[in-house]
């Protein structure tokens, strides 16, 4: 089965793409990914999947647009939520593109992250599926977790230190002062 497999950055492929090459899976890597920011973290993890892809012998296709501000302007008014139209931002892009040429289905490496929104993005995916005419395949990718991350170190890979967007950068970095201050 011909696969495109959304990739978010180099380490969060690691574990689906040995588990789906060992399922008989033909894999090709689909890089878009407009929601992360600041533009050099975009720059970094564009660089370290591709990184991997050579390293991996992974064909990939690199939408290399940053398209931040469309981005920004659907998570400010998301009624479900900023991650919601993240994962059908992306996910939207990805069918569209896979079924545009002739792949059999198509999935995302963020189904390996147990920091994600899993059953959303499950969700998310299946209805854009439906919705765009072509079957997502969704696997649990989250059983390979730890080794995903143990593949990533051997391949020296970076590893980013939150999600992608401005938001999720200020849920990691930003300390609120402690009343009274």
């Amino acid at each position: 089965m011909h696969m495109l497999l959304h990739i978010c950055c180099g380490p969060c492929a690691a574990f689906p793409l040995k588990h789906l090459r060992e399922s008989g899976y033909d894999v090709v890597g689909y890089f878009y990914n407009p929601n992360i920011h600041p533009y050099k973290e975009f720059s970094r993890r564009l660089e370290t999947a591709k990184e991997f892809a050579s390293k991996m012998d992974l064909k990939m296709i690199v939408d290399s647009r940053y398209l931040l501000d469309e981005f920004l302007r659907s998570a400010f008014n998301a009624s479900n939520g900023r991650c919601s139209v993240c994962y059908e931002m992306r996910l939207r892009e990805v069918a569209r593109f896979a079924k545009a040429n002739q792949f059999d289905c198509f999935s995302t490496s963020l189904l390996v992250s147990p920091h994600q929104k899993h059953e959303l993005i499950r969700e998310i995916g299946e209805k854009v599926a439906e919705e765009e005419g072509i079957p997502f395949c969704y696997i649990d990718f989250r059983i390979g977790w730890t080794e995903g991350v143990a593949i990533s170190k051997e391949l020296e890979l970076y590893r980013q230190p939150y999600c992608g967007c401005i938001f999720s950068e200020k849920d990691r970095y930003y300390k609120p002062p402690k009343e009274g201050l």
